[in-house]
């Protein structure tokens, strides 16, 4: 399989199947996130994900896909570096906001740094037509975000310290997309990357969630939190590895537009299955995004 995806790089069927990757990354990303909207503690949601993805990749690192090359130990050393600072962000922006506000301000200032990053990074340009695109589809996912603000009833002070937690996390999805697509670009097969990174990754925050429930004084029963935790390492394989992929088949910057449609997935996900009410503004500013993405694409 490793053979036939290489043999797609810089091809026209590997720019559609990047095109599925990023989209199905999308959809995958916002029932990541509607999945762990609210039930738990961030920290122990993290944890509990975190280390059913690093059992699930133990096997295929050790036995299945070739064993990274010398270099590559420094890659994933500074990726490490750079998952735990955006994951330590979020959950904070989580404890401090609305999930529903929190969420759109990272997800929408992530794909305007990366495009830019991924300028530098790999020479990559967009077209008038596709920055038009970026504009409309992140002013669609900030308008969200700026509508769920005043609609919030949210209680918790520190709204305003949330949000700058929430642009600082969308930095680091910038960082981690951009630096992530240089490490499965680095490594002669793309699974080797994947599998190593979700085994590294996955055995730092475990430790942070057995601190944190220590010091709870109602901790939640653990079964039933290491049964969502392992739904959300699935999801959170065939999300992150989807994307990953499609920046090695196709321009990191399209893949990481395409990615933040998951705010309009997510918006459609809380309408037809967790009742929430849409309204003609949401649904317009989802329009915006749709219609973002679409110029971004049809841009290229």
């Amino acid at each position: 399989m490793s053979d036939w995806l290489i043999s797609l790089e810089g091809t026209s069927a590997g720019h559609q199947l990047a095109l599925g990757l990023a989209l199905m990354a999308a959809f995958l990303h916002a029932v990541f996130g509607a999945m762990q909207k609210g039930r738990y503690d961030p920290l122990l949601m993290r944890g509990a994900i975190d280390i059913s993805y690093a059992l699930m990749a133990l096997p295929f690192a050790l036995f299945v896909v070739p064993w990274p090359e010398p270099f590559m130990w420094g890659i994933f050393a500074v990726a490490w570096a750079i998952h735990v600072a955006y994951k330590a962000l979020q959950a904070a922006a989580y404890f401090k906001g609305a999930y529903t506000v929190v969420y759109p301000v990272v997800r929408g200032t992530g794909p305007l740094v990366t495009v830019i990053a991924a300028g530098f990074v790999f020479s990559e340009q967009f077209d008038p037509l596709q920055w038009i695109g970026l504009l409309v589809l992140t002013s669609g996912i900030f308008g969200l975000a700026a509508y769920n603000l005043v609609m919030t009833k949210d209680p918790r002070r520190g709204l305003w310290i949330a949000l700058g937690l929430a642009f600082l996390t969308g930095i680091m999805v910038a960082a981690y997309t951009t630096y992530d697509a240089f490490g499965i670009r680095a490594t002669a097969d793309p699974f080797t990357f994947l599998a190593w990174f979700f085994l590294i990754d996955g055995l730092t925050f475990p430790m942070v969630a057995i601190w944190r429930y220590r010091r709870l004084y109602q901790p939640p029963p653990v079964w039933p939190l290491l049964g969502r935790g392992v739904i959300g390492g699935v999801i959170a394989v065939a999300s992150f590895g989807s994307i990953m992929l499609a920046t090695r088949l196709d321009k990191v910057g399209e893949a990481a537009v395409l990615r933040e449609t998951s705010t309009l997935f997510a918006a459609l996900i809380g309408w037809l299955f967790l009742k929430e009410t849409v309204g003609p503004r949401r649904a317009a500013l989802m329009g915006l995004i749709a219609l973002g993405a679409v110029l971004v694409e049809f841009g290229g």
